[in-house]
């Protein structure tokens, strides 16, 4: 598939902080995405401490049935520094080669972090968004930034969860009596969408499928690499 556009690797968080405030402005936080959403990609990295090794994975899903319709996994050299609040500098190079390399685009990306939910609004969801130009969303398996209430014990129970006074996502229980999980939105989608396809994807286990699957390819890609 085609990237939209892309921009220069910074050199220092300095840098980097400037690339993330001169885009966050570009995201879309209305649903531009299909109205009957059918490809879903989820996005994953897995890292080798001590390695210097980064393995990224990008795995389309068929949301009526969630059968594979193409994975592509992408090893490289971590070219960034550990920095919170900057992890798309790590993880999106790899992820971008993941997502250059499938034959079809897909309808949804989904990312294992966050998009609005961060302190400069502008999280991986947000930035992988941007630069593909496609509908884009984030879930966290826990909270970076704001505060929220405790949700109800059933799937589909959801709070708000709130950074100085904003609503940057949803705290999200998608299996009963599991711990919830934080979605926001990453480009061209809005909330209340969000959630309902992040439950669609979560007929079974807390984590959505397009997440266990990039989760696990990327995981066997670092060890064949390793």
């Amino acid at each position: 598939m085609d990237i939209v556009a892309a921009h220069d690797r910074p050199d220092t968080p300095r840098q980097a902080i400037q690339i993330q405030e001169s885009l966050r402005g570009l995201v879309e936080l209305e649903d531009r995405c299909p109205k009957e959403i059918a490809t879903v990609t989820g996005l994953d990295v897995a890292y080798a401490e001590g390695s210097g090794l980064i393995a990224a994975a990008a795995v389309t899903l068929d949301i009526t049935d969630f059968r594979v319709v193409e994975k592509r996994t992408v090893v490289s050299e971590v070219s960034f520094p550990y920095e919170p609040g900057l992890f798309a500098f790590r993880e999106l190079p790899p992820l971008l080669d993941a997502l250059r390399a499938l034959d079809h685009t897909p309808d949804l990306l989904v990312c294992d972090g966050h998009g609005l939910a961060h302190p400069r609004r502008f999280g991986l969801a947000c930035h992988v968004g941007v630069v593909t130009g496609l509908p884009a969303l984030g879930v966290g398996k826990t909270r970076f930034v704001g505060e929220h209430g405790e949700p109800g014990r059933e799937r589909g129970a959801r709070e708000p969860l709130v950074d100085d006074g904003e609503v940057v996502g949803t705290v999200l229980r998608t299996q009963d009596g599991v711990k919830p999980v934080y979605v926001s939105v990453g480009h061209k989608i809005s909330l209340d969408n969000a959630v309902r396809q992040v439950l669609r994807l979560c007929p079974a286990f807390r984590q959505p499928e397009t997440t266990r699957h990039a989760d696990r390819l990327s995981r066997d890609a670092l060890k064949a690499a390793l």
